[in-house]
């Protein structure tokens, strides 16, 4: 019988009967690597990409970076962005250590080893520790809120469970209208003193004053140039008014003038006469010159025109000068016009607020341009990128050394060309790792990849270098992993063509990194989401699998 897993620690469950002589090494590594771990081990895990899982193996190894999920205390290091850690569908607690500058959201994944949650995670801030546990679907963090009675004050606590009741048992001894107030070291409720405790000013508005020295005499005092409302002065019984500055006539002022013994002089704001002809003349006033002699009824105009207006011509005639509705209301030249409404565009235009120039025929410069066909639109900068587009419904989009070069230095064709095969394709010159396209990572700021040529073939390119890697540890097991493979054939549904490869979902199981997609996925409406492979993740595994097959075959030979 062969050995078989615990479905949370994975643990190797010896068959009966199996292993005679070396259970005991199973067994003890079983403590050692797992038991042991669980409970009280530390894993340092570095972050390599935002979106990673926890390694995981069944049954023991010593090797702690290819079982990181069975760890009690994780310690996350070099994360480079706000990252998601997946951990296996099942039960288990962790304490996370997020030594890194980014947030770090913990997860359980749909499946052992992929990284699509399963359900709800906990996102741990920089820096900070924290005691997480899993149902195998969602992640919840253990706090204070979960833990039942009061903590004492001796403990740390205040033994009470309202604010109110907390505040009373930390404050000193109260007494009835006392202040809290601490010396820098210690508090205690006393009495404020108004000459120490205060300072500032207290405002009118507040029953103050608004200021720090009395300006007046007596107990009342305002601030400088108070405003009176509606005051009561009362008459006054003596006093002399020579130096008072009268009010403007205008002003709400009640009673008459028989009591003054004297004119008002014009520097006072009078007129320094007794009648009219006299006022006239201290004023400088000439009928007919200063003031116009009036004819005619004033009941006759009817409407008088907004003077400020654009108008030409004799204000008399101007009916609606501010609500012209045609170019032809406006003076001046309408090629000049500013600010017209237009539709249509038929013969010259004038150069309105649109930016244009010339016969619409021959504008170049336009805010928009429909309608074009076998026509070419050049943007001419430091550099010209040419747009053709055909009779037959192909664009081509073609770079150019200069405004008058005629030819394409690099040209991508979209649409049907019977001179370039393809609904798409790239045109530049051939030229020995020529690259035709680029994947750059604008948060790492790096190029990811590219896709080259030469005269006759086509290389792509990921990014691989040392430089950019932590963590290399050699790759162990791939044999096992490989003998795990179910490769099928197949037709597809689509066309019947033969097809052969391997099915994503049991893919997925082995080797999760290679899958994109969840089985039997929906999108929101319904639809489904189909599941995809990049071979290429296999390479190193399929490698170090013939490395180990060619050492048994070797050890076979030496016997």
């Amino acid at each position: 019988m062969s050995s078989t897993y615990s479905n949370s620690l994975r643990i190797e469950l010896i068959g009966n009967g199996d292993q005679a002589g070396t259970w005991g090494t199973t067994t003890d590594n079983n403590f050692a690597y797992i038991f042991d771990t669980a409970i009280a081990g530390i894993n340092t895990v570095t972050i390599t990409s935002t979106n990673q899982a926890l390694t995981y193996i069944n049954g023991p190894i010593s090797t702690a970076s290819l079982n990181q999920s069975v760890y009690a205390i994780l310690k996350f290091n070099s994360a480079s962005a706000a990252t998601n850690i997946f951990a296996p569908p099942v039960s288990k607690q962790y304490i996370i250590w997020n030594n890194s500058s980014f947030t770090i959201t913990i997860y359980n994944s749909t499946v052992i080893g992929n990284t699509t949650a399963a359900g709800a995670g906990i996102a741990i801030a920089a820096g900070n520790k924290v005691m997480v546990w899993s149902d195998g679907t969602d992640f919840y963090e253990i706090k204070a809120a979960g833990l039942t009675g009061t903590l004492p004050i001796a403990n740390g606590g205040t033994g009470q469970v309202t604010a109110n009741a907390a505040f009373n048992a930390l404050a000193p001894a109260q007494t009835n209208n006392r202040l809290l107030r601490s010396d820098g070291t210690n508090t205690s409720f006393a009495q404020a003193v108004l000459t120490t405790d205060v300072t500032g000013t207290l405002p009118v508005v507040n029953g103050g004053t608004g200021v720090t020295a009395s300006t007046g005499s007596g107990s009342n005092v305002l601030s400088t140039s108070p405003t009176l409302v509606t005051p009561l002065l009362g008459t006054p019984t003596s006093g002399n008014l020579a130096n008072c500055t009268f009010p403007t006539l205008n002003q709400n002022t009640t009673g008459t003038a028989a009591g003054l013994s004297s004119t008002l002089v014009v520097g006072s704001g009078g007129t320094g006469a007794t009648n009219a002809a006299g006022a006239r003349s201290n004023l400088g006033l000439v009928i007919g010159t200063d003031v116009l002699s009036p004819s005619g009824s004033a009941a006759s105009l009817t409407s008088f025109p907004t003077l400020n207006q654009n108008t030409t011509g004799n204000a008399a005639t101007a009916t609606n000068a501010t609500n012209a509705t045609t170019a032809a209301s406006c003076s001046g030249n309408s090629a000049t016009a500013t600010n017209v409404a237009y539709s249509g565009l038929t013969g010259t235009v004038p150069t309105w607020n649109q930016n244009t120039t010339g016969n619409a025929a021959t504008a170049t410069t336009a805010t928009s341009a429909q309608g074009l066909s076998n026509t070419t639109l050049s943007l001419t900068a430091n550099s010209y990128l040419g747009v053709f587009v055909g009779t037959n419904g192909s664009a081509m989009f073609g770079g150019r050394t200069s405004e008058s070069d005629n030819s394409i230095q690099g040209a991508l064709f979209a649409g049907p060309n019977t001179s370039v095969p393809g609904a798409l394709t790239i045109s530049i010159p051939a030229a020995s790792g020529t690259n035709a396209v680029g994947f750059h990572n604008s948060t790492g700021n790096v190029f990811v990849g590219r896709i080259s040529i030469n005269a006759t073939t086509v290389s792509y390119t990921s990014l691989s270098d040392y430089r950019l890697k932590d963590n290399i540890q050699p790759m162990t097991s791939a044999l096992s992993k490989v003998a795990l493979l179910k490769p099928v054939t197949y037709k597809w549904k689509m066309d019947g063509s033969d097809g052969q490869g391997f099915l994503a979902h049991e893919l997925e199981s082995i080797f999760p990194d290679a899958v994109t997609g969840k089985k039997d996925g929906l999108s929101e409406d319904g639809k489904p989401e189909y599941q995809g492979i990049d071979t290429s993740f296999l390479v190193a595994t399929l490698a170090a699998a013939i490395q180990e097959l060619k050492a048994e075959i070797d050890l076979l030979k030496a016997k």
